[in-house]
């Protein structure tokens, strides 16, 4: 059942181990959700969710601890031994413990490795530990249900049973050959109306999308989604069927990514939360801040560079604040739609051919907005060539900032830097200074100071 957490809740939890009611707290979390439990233990004081993982049976808290807060987590397993771990383990399928194990500091790995009695479990383990981080090998479960190409419709039910015993739930069924290659999949469908005696062999979809260990996580999640799958089998460069990839533990991937994608934009160096220590935000804020005072002077070196303008011209001063503004929105959409585009592996093409359209959009909405500004100049006082020196200027900002935004996440998306870093203070900043120096460029040229 679901709960609602609320003060009063975690009031009766605390008390309950305050007065070391043990068999009230069992009774209690038997029937709640384990994301729920993890939630509650979320909230509660440390001493106190270690007690109840403690607590509670090692069949609910593995789960329970897969939902936790990664911080939480990381204190309370930092508390368990490692046999109490180990018992954690033993109930998680592969990925979930592989990611466990992650975890803990290399001599702490060893030590729960060696408690866990499963010998299978720890060399899927540690097969899954081997593949680098961020591809489709590090996020497998090696749980799925598997037939041979050569056996009979009524043995191939027999040892689906016995395979479905350990898989929490069966997506799909694959099929194999004799060295264990994928061959396809099983309709059940037709595994009901097929006669007991038909060889696997004769029934089977020899079609099935699947993916290499060695592939990055974005090839698997733009599969996933493009096919509409629930799982996608996993082969090795030999085709051998090494595991699956479910939609949970994608979706899990993808929130991961545009959290650290949006703190990215925002100008976040690393990952953190609301509740993290001052000196833990500071570190994340502060070097995109940095680079924010240096283009901010930069701008201001411009500025003095052109103090003849200044003096002639006091109207133009007023005027810098509208052109920054124009190039970093622009710059910030350009390169949010290429971002998005790199992420969901819609860009393809001619770069040059992409640049060449955003310049012509560029045009179409530089033009709009200059006349609007030459259109409002009368009313705000300003002289004919005044009012046209600021509006091609904002047309050129326009077109630079566009240009800027699409090539700069294309180039470091190629360079393997994560092109989400262009939608935030980098590109802004940039846009900041390019956007006044062409400005003041122009307005020299048009003016003539």
């Amino acid at each position: 059942m679901s709960v609602e957490i609320t003060k009063e809740l975690l009031e009766n939890i605390t008390s309950y181990i305050e007065a070391s009611n043990d068999a009230a707290l069992v009774a209690y979390f038997e029937e709640i959700h384990h994301a729920d439990i993890a939630e509650i233990l979320d909230d509660l004081s440390f001493d106190d969710a270690v007690y109840i993982i403690k607590l509670l049976d090692s069949e609910k808290t593995s789960e329970v601890l897969m939902d936790l807060d990664d911080d939480v987590r990381e204190k309370i397993l930092r508390n368990l031994s490692a046999k109490e771990i180990a018992e954690e383990i033993e109930e998680l399928d592969t990925d979930d413990a592989a990611d466990i194990i992650g975890e803990l500091p290399e001599d702490r790995q060893e030590a729960v490795m060696s408690q866990i009695e499963d010998e299978e479990h720890v060399k899927e383990i540690e097969e899954l530990l081997s593949y680098d981080e961020d591809t489709a090998g590090s996020l497998m479960a090696k749980e799925l249900v598997k037939v041979n190409e050569n056996w009979t419709v009524l043995k191939c039910v027999r040892e689906m049973r016995t395979q479905a015993e350990e898989v929490t739930r069966v997506h799909s069924i694959y099929v194999v050959d004799d060295s264990g290659k994928l061959k396809g999949r099983l309709s059940l469908k037709d595994l009901l109306i097929t006669s007991t005696k038909t060889a696997i062999s004769e029934v089977y979809i020899p079609k099935v999308d699947y993916v290499n260990a060695n592939d990055d996580l974005d090839e698997v999640s733009n599969k996933m989604r493009k096919y509409d799958l629930e799982a996608i089998p996993v082969v090795d460069d030999e085709h051998v069927l090494l595991g699956r990839i479910t939609i949970d533990d994608m979706v899990d991937v993808i929130k991961e990514e545009a959290d650290k994608d949006y703190q990215l934009a925002a100008g976040l160096v690393e990952d953190v939360e609301a509740d993290d220590t001052i000196l833990e935000l500071t570190k994340a804020r502060l070097p995109w801040l940095i680079l924010g005072l240096f283009g901010g002077l930069g701008s201001v070196f411009i500025m003095e560079g052109y103090e003849d303008a200044m003096n002639n011209y006091k109207e133009l001063f007023f005027f810098t604040p509208l052109i920054a503004a124009m190039a970093g929105n622009v710059g910030v959409q350009s390169s949010a739609i290429i971002v998005q585009g790199l992420a969901n592996d819609n860009v393809k093409g001619s770069l040059w051919k992409r640049l060449l359209k955003e310049v012509g959009l560029s045009l179409i909405n530089g033009v709009v907005l200059g006349v609007i500004l030459i259109a409002v100049a009368p009313i705000m006082g300003l002289e004919t060539q005044l009012s046209m020196t600021v509006s091609i200027s904002m047309l050129c900002v326009i077109i630079v900032a566009s240009l800027i935004g699409t090539f700069v996440p294309i180039v470091l998306e190629k360079r393997g830097i994560d092109p989400a870093i262009a939608t935030g203070p980098f590109i802004t900043t940039s846009n900041d200074i390019f956007g006044i120096f062409l400005f003041f460029m122009i307005a020299k040229s048009m003016l003539v100071f």
